[in-house]
């Protein structure tokens, strides 16, 4: 008998088959990355935990692979124009990358707050830094300005279904690498890593459980599913720069519907983390990349008897672009 995933009662802006065909279109381009343990780390946390090292891909992050299927699902005519984006970092060197590639241009609008190392990948790569302020008001303005400007089209970095479906990839990998997982642990902001991730997922494996990991100073989407609705910040306060987005339309159903809960950390939990990941796994893991083995080593993870059978479980590993000039700056203060 044929068993009814969750997401195939509804229409998303990504299902399996979407996913399916960009795993297609970016497998010449986009890293398999590998999967790393550690019984250390297995002691530590009660389960067994298998890490999806994102933080190998191209551009440092997962964000290549929907910047990826984006820039390669566009038409000839489209890509001679550019495209343009809005981004505090990951997706904009991971468009840039993809754009270079291809060959075409890539206008990249870049908070003023955005991290250096961040802003730096950008260039490398051969995108079009134009600056913006911090609000995502004043980066939304320049980019539509830079569109009218040059024609470019906009690839969001997260609201869109291409991205969705690039990022989704992911499961596909993963539940391929180690097929037995009975959980999954995602970083969640504007919704597109987790979003790819959970409508894979269910697709293969109904069963399987989706959490979301998401800073305390950044906890719209933790607020927007007890409230049922999008619930915007007025301000966020966090370590991990890359997790202060807001969900979008595309984006909260998915988390809506088949994400099973979000598990909230303290930065401190989340700075913990990065050390374990750098002094055991040998693995330099970002704010954003390291919060998913800080959930899962959070009390509120251990102590929730309604997850006492989450035993095999996979952490995204997001990204590994850190400011080290930062760290630098600070332990000489």
């Amino acid at each position: 008998m044929n068993v009814e995933s969750p997401n195939e009662k509804k229409e998303y802006a990504a299902d399996l088959s979407s996913i399916q065909e960009a795993r297609i279109r970016i497998q010449r381009f986009a890293h398999q990355t590998p999967v790393l343990s550690s019984e250390s780390i297995n002691a530590a946390s009660g389960k067994q935990l298998f890490f999806k090292c994102e933080c190998f891909q191209k551009g440092g992050a997962f964000k290549f692979r929907g910047a990826c299927n984006a820039i390669y699902s566009l038409d000839d005519e489209q890509a001679a124009k550019g495209v343009v984006t809005h981004s505090s970092g990951n997706h904009a060197a991971a468009l840039s990358l993809a754009a270079k590639l291809r060959g075409i241009p890539a206008y990249i609008v870049i908070p003023e707050n955005a991290p250096k190392c961040k802003v730096e990948n950008v260039i490398r790569y051969g995108g079009q830094v134009i600056r913006s302020k911090a609000t995502i008001q004043s980066r939304e303005m320049v980019a539509s300005k830079v569109m009218q400007e040059t024609g470019a089209l906009l690839i969001h970095p997260y609201n869109d279904g291409r991205i969705i479906s690039g990022q989704g990839t992911i499961s596909l990998e993963l539940l391929e690498q180690v097929p037995q997982l009975d959980t999954l642990i995602v970083p969640i902001s504007g919704g597109g890593l987790i979003s790819g991730i959970s409508v894979a997922a269910k697709a293969i494996n109904p069963a399987i459980r989706i959490f979301a990991a998401e800073p305390k100073g950044a906890n719209d989407a933790a607020l927007s599913k007890a409230a049922g609705e999008i619930v915007i910040l007025a301000e966020t306060n966090t370590i991990a720069d890359g997790l202060r987005a807001f969900l979008g339309d595309l984006t909260w159903p998915i988390v809506r519907d088949l994400v099973d809960d979000i598990i909230t950390v303290e930065d401190s939990e989340i700075v913990e983390a990065m050390r374990l990941c750098l002094e055991i796994l040998k693995v330099v893991v970002e704010p954003s990349g390291a919060i998913g083995l800080a959930a899962v080593l959070s009390d509120s993870f251990k102590q929730n008897p309604s997850w006492k059978d989450c035993n095999r479980i996979g952490i995204i590993l997001s990204g590994g672009n850190v400011d080290l000039g930062m760290l630098w700056n600070s332990s000489e203060k």
